[in-house]
């Protein structure tokens, strides 16, 4: 995998086998065309028609809404395409500024297609002078990516919490970095992606953050979601990325990005105007 393999991994999808879904005249995600049949069986939720799956005027509120698709979910036939249960609800609105018109368990948001937002933090120090950044190695019974390597801080952005406060909170359960030293980072700008998986479609922003942290700072983790922490100089980073496939997919992405700005990845590397170009596709 070169690192432009990997932008194009996490941007492989087919929107010919979907369909968008809509809520109160706005498009709010994708579903897949072999999901529509059984999402028909549920007539007072959906309205299926030609070109877009809708939900009924009757459901005019975002408490409505989010009660109905609960009740949706949690229907037996629905199951075998929500393995891995969450209990975190996502916001689902048409853009990031827009206010959400329901609420979504985190497990069916590739199933609804529906953006969803993560926000990830960078942490680094300099050793002697030289950089190097802290890796994480997710817990092996994850549900997704199990014993894969991480960014030191990964997590959904929650409705309920701004990209800023879930960073602070991330970071203190997953690398046990204290809010006062987490509040240091700083916003570096945001990805997207739009990639095609078993259940649908995941339609996903990451928020990045950068954090320079002390040289003799240890992460612990609190939330049982990482097994060890690693310290590596930039170049076992950077080989990792581009040679293995250790890295959880979107982290790589994350990395890539870091690597850019910080000018380990100059012009001279193969590809560089498009790891540029590519890392911010067009949103569907």
């Amino acid at each position: 995998m070169s690192y432009l393999d990997w932008i194009r991994r996490c941007n492989t999808h087919d929107l010919s086998q979907f369909i968008p879904f809509e809520i109160a005249n706005q498009k709010v995600g994708w579903i897949k065309q072999q999901h529509v049949e059984l999402l028909s069986e549920f007539t007072g939720v959906f309205q299926i028609e030609a070109q877009c799956v809708t939900l009924p005027s009757r459901l005019d509120s975002l408490e409505s809404r989010t009660e109905a698709m609960a009740t949706v979910l949690e229907d037996r036939r629905l199951q075998p395409l929500l393995s891995g249960w969450y209990h975190e609800l996502y916001p689902v609105s048409s853009s990031f500024q827009t206010p959400p018109l329901m609420l979504l368990e985190r497990a069916a948001v590739s199933l609804f297609g529906v953006l969803s937002y993560g926000i990830h933090l960078n942490g680094y120090s300099y050793q002697d002078g030289h950089l190097h950044m802290w890796v994480a190695r997710r817990s092996y019974d994850r549900t997704t990516y199990p014993g894969r390597l991480d960014n030191l801080v990964a997590g959904g952005k929650s409705y309920d919490l701004t990209a800023w406060e879930t960073m602070i909170k991330e970071s203190q359960e997953e690398a046990n970095i204290d809010p006062d030293l987490a509040r240091n980072a700083r916003a570096v700008g945001a990805f997207n992606y739009n990639r095609g998986v078993k259940r649908g479609i995941r339609r996903d922003v990451i928020y990045n953050y950068d954090l320079e942290l002390p040289v003799d700072f240890k992460p612990e983790n609190t939330d049982g979601e990482v097994d060890e922490f690693y310290l590596w100089p930039i170049e076992q980073v950077m080989d990792t990325v581009a040679n293995t496939q250790e890295f959880k997919d979107n982290c790589n992405l994350v990395i890539i990005d870091f690597l850019i700005r910080h000018g380990w990845i100059t012009p001279e590397t193969p590809h560089y105007l498009e790891l540029q170009q590519t890392l911010h596709p067009p949103v569907v």
